[in-house]
């Protein structure tokens, strides 16, 4: 294989390689809009096939061929590690203590000691796999657990 010919092989890869991540990106946003819409992929599909251009509409056909190959991708997509949640539990004006998410406007909860509250979080956090930041009354931070 002649230099010219390697740089062709590589650069129509390195366009295969594109083209699958589009199609990949364009599925994702269809089974996005499916699932607001409540319908399976599979119907949005058959709602809009005019949409998508002739070579994605060709490596969708092809990945129903062949599912073992576009499973791989997609299961790694779905093991990836979600955000971990950080709780804060926080002195309110009124004399309650509330359990929020860390940018959150709005209590989760809402306690009347700041040691239910630190139950309430630890529960919270177990189960989401997160973090707590107990502030102190003067909105202070008193202990940050991980």
């Amino acid at each position: 294989m002649t230099k010219e010919e390697a740089k062709k092989a590589k650069a129509e890869a390195k366009a295969k390689k594109k083209e699958e991540k589009l199609a990949a990106k364009q599925a994702k946003i269809a089974a996005k809009e499916a699932k607001k819409k409540g319908k399976t992929a599979s119907a949005v599909e058959t709602d809009k096939p005019a949409a998508q251009p002739a070579k994605v509409q060709a490596q969708a056909n092809e990945s129903k061929a062949k599912p073992a190959e576009t499973a791989g991708p997609a299961v790694a997509e779905q093991k990836a590690k979600p955000a971990s949640k950080n709780y804060h539990i926080v002195h309110r004006q009124d004399g309650k203590w509330q359990v929020k998410f860390a940018k959150g406007e709005k209590a989760i909860k809402l306690f009347d000691t700041q040691e239910e509250a630190i139950a309430y979080a630890k529960k919270l956090a177990a189960n989401q796999n997160g973090s707590i930041t107990i502030h102190k009354k003067d909105g202070s931070i008193r202990k940050q657990r991980y």
